[in-house]
C-alpha cells in the first residue's frame, strides 16, 4: 500500500508539472493545430500514466479523470474551445485551469439567480400583479428581527442557516453512503446465497454508487475552492423515460458533455453534408458511442490489465443503434399525439439498460475478479489508515 501511495504521489506531481506546461502553452502559442502539436505529448503522457498505478481505484479514477475527461478536455484547449477557456476577456487563473481539467467539473454558465422585485417572474401568480410588494426605507425593528429569525441571521448568530435544498441533497448522499458502506462491507457475507440477477442488480447499485459520490465529493470540493456553480453529474437516472432521456440528460452528464464537442458535433457536420441535417443526428449518435466504448475498454484495460473482449464496445455500439433508432422512430412518429406513458417506457428503457448491463458489461469485469480485488483494496486501505 505504501508503495502505491507513493506512486499516486509521483502521478500527481507529474500531472501539475504536466498542466502548468499546458498552461503555458495556451498564453504562448496560438490555438489551432499548432497548439494542438504542442500538446499531444501531454495527451499520450496521460494516456499511460495510469499504467503506473496498481489498484483499481487509484488506475481506474485517474484512467477516466485524466486519460479520458482531462486529454478531452485539452484537445478542445488546442482550438480554444471547452471548460479550460476563459468565458471572458480576462485569463483563467493557472490554479482554476489546474482544477479544471484535473477535476470532473464543469462551470454552469447560467447559474440561478435569486429573484427580485424587478423580476417578471415574481408575478408570476395573479394574486401579485394587482398588488405588488413597496419598497420602503423604513424598517420595523420588530419585523428586521422576525425577517433574521427566518433566515437563520442575527447579530448573536451571524451564519444563515444551511438552505433547506441544501439539506435535502446532503441527507440523499448520507444515504448513498450508508449504502454503500452496506454493500461494501456485506456483500461478501452473502454473495453465496444470492440469485445470480440480484448480484448482477447490486454490482449496478454499486456502479451508480461509486461514480456519483466520488463525482459530487470531486464537485463539493471544487466548488468550495473556486466558488463557482457547477453542472451536476447525475440526474437521477432511475427515473429515466426514454434511452434519450437516460444518456442524455441523467446518466454521467460529464461523459455526455465531454463527448458532445469532442466526438458528436464534428461527426454531426460530417455527416450533415452526406445525409443531411434532419438525419445526421442517427450516424452522429452512433459514432459517439463508439468512441466512448473504446474510452470504457481503456478504463477496464487500467482495472485489470488484460487484453479487452470488446464486450463493453459491443454494449455502447447496441445503445448507440437502440438510440439512433429511437430517434428515428420520434423523428417518423411526430405528428402521432398518442404516446405511452411515461411510467411504461421509464421500465423499459431502465431495464434495457440493467439488462444488457447484465449480459455485456459486467461479465468483463467479473472474469478478472474485479470485484473481489475492490474489496482487497478497501481492506487493505482501512488497515493502512
Amino acid at each position: 500500500m505504501e508503495g502505491e501511495m507513493s506512486n499516486l504521489f509521483k502521478v500527481c506531481v507529474a500531472i501539475f508539472v504536466s498542466l502548468s506546461y499546458s498552461y503555458a502553452v495556451g498564453k504562448i502559442v496560438s490555438k489551432g493545430i499548432k497548439r494542438l502539436f504542442f500538446l499531444l505529448p501531454i495527451v499520450f503522457l496521460f494516456l499511460s500514466l495510469p499504467l503506473s498505478l496498481s489498484s483499481i481505484n487509484c488506475g481506474g479514477i485517474t484512467g477516466f479523470f485524466i486519460s479520458w475527461l482531462t486529454n478531452f478536455k485539452l484537445l478542445l484547449f488546442a482550438f480554444g474551445k471547452g471548460p479550460l477557456v476563459a468565458s471572458n476577456s480576462s485569463s483563467i487563473s493557472l490554479w482554476r485551469f489546474i482544477a479544471y481539467a484535473c477535476f470532473p467539473i464543469e462551470v454552469r454558465k447560467n447559474p440561478p439567480q435569486k429573484t427580485s422585485l424587478k423580476d417578471p417572474k415574481y408575478y408570476s401568480n395573479g394574486k401579485n400583479k394587482e398588488n405588488p410588494p413597496q419598497k420602503t426605507s423604513y424598517v420595523d425593528p420588530s419585523k428586521e428581527k422576525m425577517s433574521h429569525s427566518r433566515t437563520g441571521q442575527s447579530k448573536e448568530n451571524p451564519f444563515p442557516r444551511i438552505p433547506r435544498q441544501a439539506q435535502k441533497w446532503a441527507l440523499i448522499y448520507v444515504v448513498k453512503v450508508l449504502l454503500l458502506a452496506i454493500l461494501v462491507l456485506r456483500f461478501s457475507y452473502y454473495e453465496n446465497h444470492m440469485h445470480q440477477k440480484l448480484k448482477l442488480f447490486l454490482y449496478c447499485l454499486y456502479v451508480y454508487l461509486v461514480l456519483d459520490i466520488i463525482l459530487a465529493t470531486a464537485s463539493a470540493a471544487a466548488r468550495a475552492i473556486c466558488g463557482v456553480e457547477l453542472e451536476p453529474h447525475f440526474n437521477e437516472p432511475y427515473l429515466s423515460s426514454s434511452l434519450q432521456d437516460f444518456w442524455g440528460r441523467r446518466w454521467n452528464l460529464m461523459v455526455s458533455r465531454a463527448l458532445w464537442p469532442t466526438v458528436y458535433e464534428p461527426a454531426l457536420g460530417f455527416w450533415a453534408g452526406l445525409v443531411g441535417r434532419r438525419w445526421a443526428p442517427i450516424p452522429a449518435v452512433i459514432g459517439t458511442f463508439a468512441v466512448s466504448g473504446l474510452m470504457h475498454e481503456l478504463v477496464f484495460y487500467y482495472w485489470a490489465r488484460v487484453w479487452p473482449t470488446w464486450e463493453v464496445t459491443w454494449f455502447f455500439l447496441l445503445h448507440g443503434t437502440s438510440l439512433a433508432a429511437e430517434i428515428a422512430g420520434k423523428k417518423a412518429v411526430a405528428t402521432v399525439t398518442w404516446r405511452l406513458p411515461r411510467a411504461v417506457t421509464g421500465v423499459l428503457a431502465v431495464g434495457f439498460v440493467m439488462e444488457t448491463c447484465f449480459r455485456m458489461m459486467f461479465p468483463q469485469v467479473l472474469r478478472c475478479k474485479a470485484d473481489v480485488r475492490l474489496l482487497q483494496e478497501y481492506a487493505a486501505i482501512g488497515a493502512f489508515l
